[in-house]
């Protein structure tokens, strides 16, 4: 089967509440972490779109690249994975979450290469618990109908769908590479030089 064209979204729309700060805006050897992540996906996707809040998409950062706007409220993550579905239904999305700071070309080429066109989503397995790892995923061209189902049904959990799919699971090249930062401590303990 011939693979879909792929586009990129970093979801950005998040209110970093535990953080305190926003997430997207944290530097990073002077680049600010949404910069850096269109920096990685640019050369991997046919486009690059940022997942942003409506009140958030004339943030300067933000309003550098293109953006695509969240069009589901309260329903945390999976709504810039179906605001983006919305816009480009036939193609493969690859979503990455803004507060991933030690992602990098590696880890994205190795997801990209390995895409399971025929199953709905292709993730990492986490390296701390071996669950999918939804933020940093292919969310294949018509899986959107499945997100649909599940969020209707009141699941809004992306990583709780993942496991209650066909999702193929991949092994990730470097296990730091998905750590996340949430909050100040995560910031603090995050293995890159130069995150502030």
């Amino acid at each position: 089967m011939a693979l879909s064209a792929l586009y990129g979204l970093i979801l950005a729309g998040g209110e970093s509440r535990r953080m305190g700060q926003d997430k997207a805006l944290l530097q990073r050897n002077g680049k600010s972490q949404l910069a850096n992540l269109v920096t990685i996906l640019d050369p991997l996707a046919e486009r690059v779109f940022v997942s942003t809040r409506s009140d958030q998409q004339e943030e300067p950062e933000r309003r550098q690249f293109a953006q695509i706007i969240d069009r589901y409220p309260d329903v945390g993550p999976i709504a810039g994975v179906l605001s983006a579905m919305d816009d480009y239904p036939n193609v493969d999305w690859l979503v990455v979450a803004c507060d991933l700071p030690n992602v990098d070309a590696e880890t994205i080429s190795f997801l990209i290469d390995n895409r399971a066109e025929n199953r709905p989503f292709t993730a990492f397995r986490s390296s701390h618990d071996d669950l999918p790892e939804p933020l940093c995923a292919v969310y294949h061209r018509g899986s959107d109908a499945l997100v649909r189902e599940f969020v209707n049904s009141g699941m809004t959990c992306p990583r709780k769908m993942l496991i209650r799919s066909d999702t193929k699971l991949l092994v990730q090249p470097n296990p730091r590479s998905l750590d996340n930062v949430n909050t100040p401590d995560d910031l603090e303990d995050s293995v890159l030089e130069g995150v502030s």
